[in-house]
């Protein structure tokens, strides 16, 4: 075997065992959503038993749907964790650790929100929530667009959700004002 022939096997530029375990993907935390929604399914599944069959049907579709896309994305977990592509920890929730602070302060905007939206109302509630949640993170940047857009989603979901198809969604100053004006 020549000299190059040999630089060239030491030094072939193929990762070795330490290198592949670095580089192995963390894939523990993509469980955490299709596991929930597998639960929140099955849950769901017990509480329309005394509902109309229509209702039960289209649940039953809806709840064997994410059912079935959570299997798949388990399986191809399981399969990537078998042939050591992966592994499952959840790494990757956590990093980059920089984001610690907004990930906390998204988390109690959202519990703010679920706490709140019965006594502000689902649109002004949903509105605010809005509001500070693109504006904590895109770093108090374009607050006009940010404006524009949490009024429309607010808006879009109260004419929708609460005029157009009459869900009983939390009511507030502003959907009173509007039972008044309709």
């Amino acid at each position: 075997m020549s000299e190059e022939q040999m630089t060239v096997k030491e030094g072939d530029g193929l990762p070795n065992e330490e290198e592949k375990k670095e580089k192995r993907a963390s894939l523990g935390g993509d469980l955490i959503i299709p596991v929930s929604g597998s639960i929140f399914a099955l849950y769901y599944f017990t509480t329309i038993w005394n509902s109309p069959w229509t209702a039960q049907v289209s649940a039953f579709f809806i709840g064997a749907v994410l059912i079935f896309l959570s299997a798949v994305i388990t399986i191809r977990i399981v399969r990537a964790v078998r042939a050591g592509e992966a592994h499952l920890n959840f790494d990757h929730l956590l990093a980059p650790i920089d984001f610690m602070g907004k990930r906390i302060a998204l988390m109690a905007l959202t519990i703010a929100y679920i706490l709140g939206v019965q006594w502000g109302g689902f649109t002004i509630t949903t509105f605010i929530f809005l509001s500070l949640a693109m504006l904590l993170l895109n770093s108090g940047q374009n607050k006009k667009l940010i404006f524009i857009l949490s009024s429309t989603m607010a808006l879009g979901g109260w004419a929708l959700f609460i005029w157009a198809f009459e869900t009983r969604f939390p009511s507030g100053p502003f959907e009173n004002m509007m039972k008044g004006i309709l």
